[in-house]
């Protein structure tokens, strides 16, 4: 695990956008395709637009394929609708085709929707084990990553899969990628900014294990590496 810690937004997302890059050219060059796993919310959406405009030269587009982490369960029109926020601020700056970009189908059921993901993502991989290059997540301030939050049953979910959680403090059902699936990833990076989120980095990044509260500590790639991006105003509590 490496900490790298920025003193803004804009040096973080400059850094991140250089490693992505370098990642998508090594995954493209051995196996001729780039399986990137892209992070919902606000917090990337200067990390897509800067990957799609300054950078847009930089990555085989064409060979690159994209994922989502976790979606909410609104219509896909909905600006609250993760796929939406990366065709507008990622996808619309590029020239893709259509089976290149997986959204979540939230037409349907959520417990559907995940296993229509979870069946879409096996024929992707060919059957083979589903080990993405590349996945994004970001993190709240209750330390909840993807849609795993505290205290719901994904939590405990042991099983490397997309699953549909009701989530009692949002009200909703969230659809997810498991911390096992998320774990079996060649790189994962986990983005976190602002002073809100810096007591839950502290606990996350605390020697003692606290899952159920804390869910970010579930993540821990198999056989792939993790950073934390953060600012300093998240790394404020860290020793």
């Amino acid at each position: 695990m490496n900490l790298n810690i920025f003193s803004s937004q804009e040096e973080l997302n400059e850094q991140l956008a250089k490693q992505i890059i370098a990642i998508a050219n090594k995954a493209i060059a051995e196996k001729d395709q780039f399986n990137f796993v892209l992070t919902g919310g606000s917090s990337p959406k200067g990390l897509y637009k800067l990957l799609s405009t300054t950078y847009k030269k930089e990555i085989d587009w064409n060979k690159t394929y994209f994922f989502f982490g976790d979606e909410r369960t609104v219509l896909p029109f909905e600006q609250e609708y993760n796929g939406l926020m990366a065709k507008e601020n990622f996808f619309d700056n590029l020239s893709l085709k259509d089976d290149h970009i997986f959204y979540v189908n939230t037409n349907l059921q959520p417990q559907e929707a995940a296993a229509d993901y979870k069946k879409r993502l096996n024929i992707h991989f060919g059957g083979a084990p589903i080990i993405f290059d590349l996945i994004l997540l970001g993190m709240g301030d209750d330390a909840h990553t993807a849609s795993i939050f505290p205290q719901t049953d994904l939590v405990n979910n042991n099983e490397a899969t997309v699953a549909s959680v009701w989530v009692e403090r949002l009200n909703t059902n969230r659809i997810s990628l498991t911390a096992p699936l998320i774990n079996q990833a060649k790189h994962i990076v986990i983005i976190t900014f602002c002073n809100n989120k810096a007591k839950a980095l502290q606990k996350v990044l605390s020697t003692e294990k606290d899952v159920a509260n804390y869910p970010s500590q579930l993540i821990k790639p198999l056989n792939g590496d993790l950073q934390w991006f953060i600012d300093e105003a998240a790394a404020s509590l860290l020793n």
